[in-house]
């Protein structure tokens, strides 16, 4: 996949209408958004628009709204939001391609910004349909993708439009694509990869793909237990992937023969039963991961392995983590995951962690500034690490 993608400084945007999709599927409660973190980072693409004078149309879905138009999955907080943050109000559609949004859209002047409402609020969103994708197009001149996060998915907001606008990239993907695209291509070595996770299955062609790249890799989570019975462990009640027990043998057998050091626990933090409020405290002891009882179960990486794991980030000049080491909602259940974080930060390497529980991770423990890259797509940049091709960004012109 080429990541060498035309952004939106390389076309001419003045007086133009531009559809821009950004990812708004912000945290709400009550009607209020709970954080505003994704609102924040398109801001860079949405103020550049504006200064160079486009008509912005910006557009995102937000939740799951089962049966279309639903106010409790109203953008318009969004719109309230954005307009504090820009300083300028943004025009707020009642639907998403209907009267409100044409008419809104023909009325926009140079520098104006409006949004659309929630996508998925039409049937078509989520299927891609070419209908809905043209009336999106018929309201602007260019689009811009900006919504890392759902690049992964072809949707009509996301990939189907493309086929019918001029198509380039925010500031945002821009980034992410350029980063994560380098680490991967071309990555400066040592390279180490960190996978957590609890199970195999969702990373198997990840593990595929980053043996063919790294110098280390790492396997700790829920994932590590798997590995660990494959090689003849006993692992109690921890969990166990059971058809995945010849891939780990086969991925093991593979590492030796690419010469690629695959580094699992060494000993465990073990529980009898899964916490249960999940940050209930909860009695632990730590073992060698020969020596798991019976009637327990693994929960976090032990004291040697956060060790073993930080001293292989230490040397690295690459490191790419993607999933927590334990139950880390757990405070009892979290030091694993804390002590990875700890040597991300602590590394004068390029540091990049995958979106979801590794991000929140980080974040939580105030590590986020020590972080070369936090990517703003779980879905998106696991996909991004299996090698495969991202429809909302293989949809944009190349440069």
């Amino acid at each position: 996949m080429n990541y060498n993608k035309k952004s939106v400084e390389d076309i001419d945007v003045a007086g133009k209408r531009v559809l821009c999709r950004c990812d708004f599927n912000v945290p709400t409660k009550d009607g209020k958004i709970t954080s505003d973190k994704r609102i924040v980072a398109a801001l860079p693409t949405i103020e550049y628009l504006i200064k160079h004078g486009a008509r912005v149309i910006l557009c995102s879905h937000m939740g799951k709204p089962k049966n279309g138009p639903d106010p409790a999955f109203s953008l318009q907080v969004v719109a309230d939001r954005l307009s504090e943050l820009l300083g300028q109000p943004v025009k707020m559609a009642k639907d998403v391609v209907g009267e409100s949004a044409q008419s809104l859209a023909a009325s926009l002047k140079d520098g104006e910004v409006m949004l659309l409402e929630n996508t998925r609020f039409e049937k078509g969103e989520t299927k891609n349909d070419p209908e809905l994708s043209k009336k999106l197009a018929s309201l602007a001149d260019i689009f811009v993708n900006d919504a890392f996060g759902t690049a992964h998915r072809a949707h009509a907001s996301t990939a189907g439009v493309a086929e019918y606008l001029p198509a380039v990239c925010g500031f945002l993907v821009q980034k992410e694509v350029s980063i994560m695209g380098k680490a991967l291509a071309d990555p400066e070595r040592p390279f180490v990869a960190i996978l957590g996770g609890a199970k195999v299955s969702d990373k198997l062609n990840v593990i595929n793909n980053l043996l063919e790249k790294v110098d280390t890799l790492i396997i700790g989570g829920g994932m590590a237990y798997t590995f660990l019975a494959a090689k003849g462990y006993g692992i109690g009640k921890s969990l166990f992937d059971a058809e995945k027990v010849d891939y780990c043998k086969d991925m093991m057998k593979k590492a030796e023969e690419k010469g690629v050091k695959l580094l699992l626990p060494v000993d465990t933090v073990v529980a009898a039963d899964f916490p249960n409020p999940i940050d209930a405290p909860i009695d632990v002891k730590t073992v060698d991961v020969s020596e798991i009882p019976a009637d327990m179960e693994g929960m976090d990486i032990g004291e040697k392995t956060r060790a073993l794991f930080a001293d292989a980030v230490k040397s690295a000049k690459t490191v790419v983590w993607n999933g927590p080491m334990g139950v880390f909602e757990n405070p009892t259940l979290a030091k694993g995951t804390i002590a990875v974080a700890q040597a991300l930060a602590d590394s004068d390497a390029i540091t990049i962690v995958g979106g979801g529980d590794s991000a929140a991770a980080c974040e939580q423990l105030g590590f986020a500034d020590k972080i070369t890259h936090i990517s703003t797509g779980g879905g998106a940049s696991l996909e991004f690490l299996e090698g495969l091709e991202l429809p909302g960004i293989a949809c944009l012109q190349d440069k």
